[in-house]
């Protein structure tokens, strides 16, 4: 099947019709109503601004949020905007859940809709900004202005592909593509296939701008400067391995094209006796601890830490570690770490300072000349000093039992661990909860090989 064929029925599974957009456009407006009714009824000078992908018309049919700003004038304190947009958003909204970007802000759900209400400054430039979130309705402008109507369909094929293959979204669960930026994307190549066409070549520190000129420097894998303010890269939350992913699943669709890279099948559990005979060829040791009822946004960066930081000290330790993973489930939290099942040897080699250097060497013959761990030396060899020292631990579950509570992690998690944690073996590790995840991770294979 070619690509426009595949994209063709792409394109009829995802595109809202007339008749839903009508539904849609009813509802919004009498969201919006609403919300200017509380305005006036608390006298509040506020512009309402519908944002997002249902003011540009790039939504997906079953992939929607209703997103208002409240624009506010620059003279309100921050304290006061916070707080009519979250009284605003619990009168009109049901299952409100206060999240916070800059501002608390609500998040809800109107007439089955997960909606947004969002207060913001009201300004005319991005350098007017008091805060990130005032760009939105900037941004919602500039696509409006130069996003073209037949580009949408470009637009909503890129998302679903995306969506396809893991990447999308800015959100810290997934570190990928915001829906800002891919009509940026689409808006820069022109087509969603000129899109990814070039994408394959992309090359870690990619910088790209619609705008020509000198542009700040990021450290990120990919860089696109925002049109509406030259000092912030719209791809900032992009992580390289979604990055990488990405530019292989482009190379793999100018290969290969077919529809599972828009509409994947869903992973198919293993057996466990299948997991077991796959794992038993490796040594894995896990870490188990209750989720943080936090939202995601928090959640996530202070798992990513705590994976960081366990190899890091792992690896302090002398232990050789080829990979730290995490899962969640059934409100817990595993974090699942590859190493060698070999315990270390008992003892290890410390290397001091070269003798040439008298107050290095002195200070490093002071430290370990009594020291109880010491079982040969101080001693020279090849003109540096040398110790060799007991371990302090040859087993990795005797080192996590002892130390995981000391490693550096979020301070939700470290609440957590204080109260509770289990150091797992293999065995424990074989349960039908890390059945997808398992799968997912022995297979090898990408979303759009299944």
């Amino acid at each position: 099947m070619s690509c426009s064929d595949i994209e063709k029925q792409v394109l009829e599974k995802i595109t809202p019709n007339k008749e839903y957009k009508k539904k849609l456009s009813q509802i919004i407006e009498d969201l919006q109503n609403k919300i200017e009714k509380e305005i006036r009824k608390r006298k509040l000078p506020v512009k309402v601004e519908l944002v997002g992908s249902m003011a540009k018309d790039t939504f997906l049919k079953d992939n929607l949020d209703i997103d208002f700003f409240l624009c506010f004038p620059t003279t309100y304190s921050k304290k006061d905007i916070a707080k009519n947009a979250l009284e605003i958003g619990r009168t009109l909204l049901t299952d409100a859940e206060e999240s916070y970007a800059e501002h608390p802000y609500l998040r809800g759900v109107f007439r089955g809709y997960k909606t947004e209400i969002v207060p913001c400054y009201q300004i005319e430039k991005a350098s007017q900004k008091l805060s990130a979130v005032d760009r939105t309705p900037l941004h919602t402008k500039y696509v409006k202005e130069n996003l073209s109507d037949s580009q949408k369909a470009d637009v909503r094929l890129f998302k679903q592909f995306l969506r396809g293959i893991g990447c999308y979204g800015a959100e810290a669960e997934i570190e990928g593509f915001s829906g800002y930026l891919c009509e940026i994307l689409v808006i820069k190549y022109a087509s969603f296939n000129n899109l990814i066409k070039n994408a394959q070549n992309w090359k870690v520190g990619e910088k790209l701008a619609l705008k020509d000129g000198a542009h700040q420097s990021f450290n990120t894998p990919l860089t696109f400067i925002d049109p509406v303010d030259p000092e912030r890269n719209v791809a900032s939350a992009l992580s390289k391995d979604k990055f990488d992913l990405f530019v292989k699943a482009c190379k793999e669709y100018q290969k290969n094209p077919s529809i599972k890279f828009f509409f994947p099948n869903p992973v198919r559990p293993w057996a466990l006796d299948k997991i077991k005979k796959e794992i038993q060829k490796m040594y894995f040791i896990g870490i188990s601890l209750a989720k943080p009822n936090i939202i995601d946004e928090n959640l996530y960066p202070q798992i990513r830490k705590t994976v960081r930081s366990v190899w890091e000290s792992c690896e302090r330790y002398d232990f050789n570690i080829y990979d730290v993973t995490f899962s969640l489930n059934d409100g817990l939290v595993y974090i699942i770490i590859k190493t060698d099942k070999k315990p270390l040897s008992k003892t290890m080699v410390h290397m001091g300072p070269p003798t040439t250097l008298e107050k290095n060497s002195k200070e490093f013959l002071n430290k370990w000349k009594n020291d109880d761990r010491v079982v040969k030396g101080p001693y020279q060899k090849d003109e540096r000093y040398y110790v060799e020292i007991k371990r302090e631990y040859t087993d990795i579950k005797d080192f996590l039992s002892s130390e995981f509570k000391r490693v550096s992690m979020g301070k939700n998690i470290e609440k957590n661990v204080k109260t509770n944690y289990e150091i797992l073996d293999l065995k424990d590790l074989l349960i039908e909860e890390l059945q997808i995840f398992w799968t997912s991770y022995l297979d090898g294979k990408m979303s759009w090989e299944r």
